[in-house]
């Protein structure tokens, strides 16, 4: 966050970040307090529940991974899409300490909120929707290799993501995620 950032955008950057770090229970108001420098009741005036601060976070983080993953070259090769998609989930990853936002509340979906359950599967969807066409295109380019259907392989790359995101916080390394899109690739 930069110095910019006003007190509400704080309060959500350094929310997503525990979350990645800890999850949906791993933090309180007072953890956020101590980041941002100001009483818990400036958090609760910004977000009266905590529920409503994790919605505005997954909405943050979805629309900024989602419009980075939109930002990849529609004219490049679906492998060359794949790659750079990779390349994205791993900046997400840190040095490996973090895992997707969503990803990490997906192991807490019991103890979420129903509209903080429905974002996060329309975070799922949409990667899963991305990843359908990018190995559909895949597929008739001769790049990329699956069994079955598009879709339903594009449900496993985004599993085998977010798998690779938890062995590389176990690890604490990136190199987990890195050979992901190999996978896939038709070796010429």
């Amino acid at each position: 966050m930069d110095a910019t950032s006003t007190v509400r955008e704080k309060i959500v950057g350094h929310a997503i970040r525990l979350m990645m770090l800890r999850g949906y229970n791993g933090f309180s108001y007072r953890d956020l307090s101590k980041l941002v420098g100001v009483k818990t009741s400036s958090i609760h005036y910004y977000f009266p529940a905590k529920d409503d601060l994790v919605l505005e976070a997954v909405n943050e983080y979805s629309k900024e991974v989602l419009d980075d993953v939109h930002l990849i070259d529609v004219s490049l090769s679906a492998d060359a899409k794949l790659a750079k998609y990779t390349k994205k989930l791993g900046k997400i990853l840190g040095e490996g300490d973090r895992i997707c936002l969503c990803g990490m509340l997906a192991a807490d979906i019991e103890s979420l909120p129903d509209n903080v359950r429905h974002a996060v599967q329309a975070f799922f969807k949409a990667n899963k929707n991305w990843l359908t066409k990018v190995l559909s295109q895949g597929a008739k380019e001769g790049s990329l290799a699956f069994n079955g259907k598009a879709e339903c392989a594009a449900r496993t790359v985004f599993a085998a993501y977010q798998g690779s995101a938890l062995a590389s916080r176990l690890f604490q390394t990136r190199s987990r995620l890195e050979n992901i899109d190999y996978a896939w690739k038709v070796r010429k």
